[in-house]
């Protein structure tokens, strides 16, 4: 109760947020919390049981896809019901992400290490060639609904902050279990597998069915990311979830910190923000510098902060607040030293 109490105490700070924000900054922080509903996936999979996915744009795509169909199909039979179009959008997207995360889940119990990983990255690689034989528009992708601002919040927000709030909210309802998961018997049997698996067998523990498990919960998070983008672009195209983004979803969990929800929020703002910054410099420096370094400055920029972290904070971003917690601590706690007034005599003195 505390975990859900704390959660919607943070999604309303994060809804306030928005009317400090200008449209395009609302357009980020909604795709800031797409990226952070994958990213809190990713980050309890690598963090609790070990489980490498480069492939989790993948799942993002999944989600992305199941809510234009099912919210295309809504808003058809229903025109004029927002809510309706928005619920059956969000439920295709956690089934489609969810019965593929169970299908990698099944593959993960029977592989390891670089095995999963070439797997998962394997199904990024592919990803176009699948759009163009299943019916999912090629390259174009397929078109969305627009959510428009209900009209009883027209005249207060503009479109781009309420789908912030939409965003905010799905970002919340898919992150949430995550940290009730984590500390609950669900994350003790992960973290089990990943000490030693021969003895959570022992323990009565399944190594197998745990790895499964945990990948259906970090695919249906990551699902509802991709619907997340879908609801803020009105469209899904297999060239928004490449390789690049992939490996940016990875990033986002190492330099945030792996196993923490926390450091999943930083890092996806870090993920989202920097580009955006990278642009706005490259932008600034003379042309020919300027080409040079376009597409190549972000790359290098995102190497350096990984590099950076990793030796600074091998916990990542997340590993920051216990140690400004524990260094204020030990100052408060530090003995004041005696002053000449109140300074207790020393042995010499008395004699």
């Amino acid at each position: 109760m505390r975990t859900v109490l704390r959660a919607a105490l943070l999604a309303a700070l994060a809804i306030g947020a928005t009317f400090a924000l200008d449209p395009f900054r609302n357009f980020q922080l909604a795709t800031a919390a797409g990226v952070f509903a994958a990213v809190a996936g990713l980050t309890v999979l690598v963090g609790l049981t070990g489980q490498l996915s480069l492939g989790h744009a993948v799942l993002m795509a999944a989600g992305g896809y199941g809510y234009a169909a099912a919210s295309t199909a809504a808003a058809e039979a229903a025109p004029e019901s927002a809510a309706l179009v928005l619920t059956a959008g969000l439920a295709g997207a956690a089934a489609v992400s969810g019965a593929l995360g169970l299908l990698l889940g099944l593959a993960a119990a029977r592989l390891r290490g670089p095995y999963l990983a070439g797997l998962t990255l394997a199904l990024v690689i592919a990803l176009p060639s699948a759009a163009n034989v299943l019916p999912l528009g090629g390259a174009q992708g397929l078109p969305a609904p627009f959510l428009p601002v209900p009209d009883a919040l027209s005249r207060l927000i503009a479109v781009e902050q309420w789908h912030a709030w939409l965003a905010i909210g799905v970002a919340a309802v898919a992150v949430t279990p995550l940290a009730v998961l984590r500390s609950g018997r669900a994350g003790l049997r992960m973290r089990a597998v990943l000490g030693d698996e021969t003895a959570a067998r022992l323990s009565g523990v399944d190594p197998a069915r745990t790895k499964t498990g945990a990948f259906v919960a970090s695919a249906v998070p990551a699902g509802l990311g991709g619907a997340i983008l879908a609801i803020t672009t009105q469209q899904v195209a297999p060239g928004g979830y490449g390789l690049a983004f992939s490996l940016l979803l990875v990033v986002a969990a190492v330099v945030g910190g792996l196993g923490s929800l926390g450091g999943a929020a930083l890092g996806s703002v870090l993920v989202v923000a920097l580009p955006w910054l990278v642009d706005t410099l490259v932008d600034a420096v003379p042309s020919d510098l300027g080409q040079r370094l376009d597409g190549n400055f972000a790359v290098l920029l995102f190497g350096a902060v990984i590099i950076a972290v990793t030796v600074a904070r091998p916990g990542g971003l997340a590993a920051l607040g216990p140690r400004l917690r524990i260094r204020s601590r030990g100052r408060a706690a530090a003995p004041v030293s005696p002053t000449p007034d109140n300074a207790t005599p020393s042995a010499n003195t008395e004699r």
